[in-house]
């Protein structure tokens, strides 16, 4: 009788034991946590990366944009790229000394217009090209160009840049497309020149980091690309509506594949569709265009379906315009990471991540 009450007094006291070391363990990890910094603590209300105890590690919180940043960073230097050497390729023929429409003679033009008023000449035709020597003046359209595509392939390789990186790349390609002319005249050129002056406000102003993480990202940059997208898209659609009579009895898909600028192989069986097939195509048109657009305006789970419909509306056309808006879709969504996908394992800069 006796060692069965020593027993089971020595039972009570471990389980005494393992409830106040569970306690103290629980007290222990509370004020630990209350002792990691508040971004860390709560990931939901904040927009910075917060560092782990291992520096090879960082904690990305779900639903911003730090790896939609790196995306779009590299997304747009890439079409920066694209740009500027197909300005290498072409300029000289185009604006040359010798070319189609000599730059020499436009802004010698714009001399004469508006005389030794510097200031004046500059607000209306803002170019560097302005201040150069007009006799060498392909050098300097190849000077630019080449800065300008060193420049996107940094930002390309790197997936990251600053605010001066940016500016300089806008001021370049701003300094061509004003002494362009009609060749620079294009919807893709002011496109791209928007975009790449609301990246301007998505960087950090000196640092080279992918994820600087004492810069908050602009929130002027992602609502001002939602807003981008969002005009785009409904500008297309009431062009449409307002123009040709065909968009409005569902017929332009008749004709459609006949006289697109960029045919594919499949645009002669596609032509070959039932009529209803091609007023489905029509329709489908006005609802990406003028409906999907508003998605923007409503919920997360809104804004993401809007966004995949955008974005496979634009994977579909084969043109650098669509290209653009492509990337400009990218903020309707952003890139959600979970606690495994965030890890940068194996001393490596850049997580895995996926979408949504």
């Amino acid at each position: 009788m006796t060692s069965e009450v020593r027993r089971r007094a020595k039972g009570s006291n471990a389980n005494v034991k393992d409830e106040k070391g569970t306690f103290e363990k629980e007290l222990h990890l509370k004020n630990d946590d209350m002792t990691r910094p508040t971004h860390a603590r709560n990931s939901k209300d904040t927009l910075h990366p917060a560092k782990s105890a291992d520096k090879n590690l960082y904690e990305i919180s779900s639903g911003t944009y730090w790896l939609t940043r790196v995306l779009y960073l590299r997304y747009l230097a890439f079409i920066y790229c694209v740009a500027f050497s197909v300005a290498l390729n072409q300029n000289k023929q185009l604006i040359g000394r010798n070319g189609l429409l000599p730059a020499q003679n436009f802004m010698k033009q714009l001399n004469e217009h508006f005389g030794d008023n510097g200031r004046s000449q500059f607000l209306a035709v803002p170019s560097l090209m302005l201040f150069i020597d007009v006799d060498h003046v392909d050098w300097y359209l190849d000077a630019l160009t080449y800065l300008g595509l060193a420049l996107g392939l940094v930002i390309l390789i790197t997936g990251s840049s600053n605010i001066i990186m940016m500016l300089v790349l806008w001021m370049l390609y701003h300094s061509l497309v004003n002494i362009g002319q009609r060749w620079y005249s294009f919807g893709w050129e002011s496109q791209l020149l928007e975009t790449g002056f609301l990246a301007i406000l998505f960087c950090p102003l000196f640092t080279m980091q992918k994820y600087p993480e004492h810069t908050p990202l602009s929130f002027v940059a992602i609502y001002g690309n939602r807003w981008l997208i969002f005009r785009i898209m409904i500008g297309a659609g009431l062009i449409k509506i307002r123009g040709d009579k065909c968009w409005r009895d569902l017929t332009c898909m008749n004709y459609h594949y006949q006289t697109q600028p960029v045919p594919n192989p499949i645009s002669y069986f596609l032509h070959q569709s039932p009529e209803i097939i091609h007023m489905t195509e029509t329709l489908g048109n006005h609802f990406i265009e003028l409906v999907a657009p508003f998605f923007m305006l409503l919920t997360r789970s809104f804004r993401i379906a809007g966004g995949i419909i955008q974005i496979a509306f634009q994977v579909c056309c084969i043109s650098v315009l669509c290209q653009m808006t492509l990337m400009d879709t990218i903020f309707y969504v952003t890139l959600k990471a979970s606690d495994l996908q965030t890890a940068l394992l194996e001393h490596k800069k850049t997580p895995k991540f996926v979408l949504f």
